[in-house]
């Protein structure tokens, strides 16, 4: 299945215009997890630019699938 990772914060949205093919739900939760570990690496943490902001994994038809927020603490 194809799914698009949004990062979006209530206002403003920077859309996935390409998408990822996935297996499963679990694997496009494993890239969002992987997604934030770059954005906060590049950011040298969660800042207050990034503070309010989620990665929102949607498939093809709009429909979000799982909503993950930037400052959700990585195990």
């Amino acid at each position: 299945m194809r799914c698009y990772f949004h990062l979006v914060n209530g206002r403003e949205i920077i859309p996935d215009d390409s998408g990822v093919e996935v297996s499963d739900l679990a694997s496009a939760h494993g890239l969002a997890l992987q997604a934030i570990r770059e954005i906060r690496e590049e950011a040298d943490q969660v800042d207050e630019e990034w503070r309010g902001w989620q990665l929102d994994v949607v498939c093809p038809q709009g429909s979000i699938l799982l909503s993950i927020p930037l400052e959700t603490r990585m195990h």
